[in-house]
């Protein structure tokens, strides 16, 4: 019998119980996820050589690939949004990042805690990117310094509840007053965490 995305991927890929996977994830080789990190559909993570860790409540969306590089795995932190159509690329993303769409980062680059990597980035390999820092372009250059702390979070708790809404069949959390009302109450507790 089926015992969920544990065993459909293998006995390499460590996924905590508290975490969704959408059923469309394909997930291969040295890959862990942590609680209330989530897979959208789509997904593709490929882990032969090198580890590939994804931290809480960060939350992988569609059609995201993340590989390994030659000398390095894929790390991403906490409480990050990896959004649509990226790809990571044997590099290492800090805590509250947010990774615009169509972004490609690329092997050996470190994007420090707090940072925005704007929509249709490159990252040429080895790009080291400090905290709280929004970076353009391709090749991806640091446009402006400003602490993104809690915009990110809130990115990753909106995520973080969908994912528990989905993984219950609930499509349509979002548009409920509830979810303003607690997303409100979020976004002051947030504040005053990284504020």
């Amino acid at each position: 019998m089926d015992q969920g995305p544990q065993s459909r991927f293998g006995p390499d890929v460590r996924i905590d119980p508290a975490a969704f996977v959408h059923p469309t994830a394909q997930v291969y080789g040295d890959v862990a996820l942590a609680a209330q990190a989530s897979l959208w559909p789509n997904v593709v993570i490929r882990a032969e050589s090198r580890p590939v860790r994804i931290g809480a409540r960060t939350n992988i969306q569609d059609f995201v690939m993340i590989h390994i590089g030659g000398a390095t795995g894929t790390i991403v932190g906490e409480d990050c949004s990896i959004t649509h159509h990226c790809t990571l690329h044997g590099c290492t993303i800090g805590d509250r990042v947010l990774v615009g769409i169509g972004s490609t980062i690329m092997d050996g680059c470190e994007v420090g805690a707090n940072s925005i990597i704007a929509g249709h980035a490159f990252l040429r390999e080895g790009t080291i990117v400090p905290p709280n820092s929004i970076v353009m372009g391709a090749p991806g250059k640091v446009v402006r310094e400003r602490d993104n702390a809690v915009a990110n979070a809130m990115n990753a708790w909106m995520y973080a509840q969908n994912a528990a809404a989905f993984a219950r069949g609930d499509h349509r959390l979002w548009a409920s007053a509830a979810f303003a009302e607690a997303a409100k109450a979020a976004r002051a507790r947030l504040a005053a965490l990284h504020g």
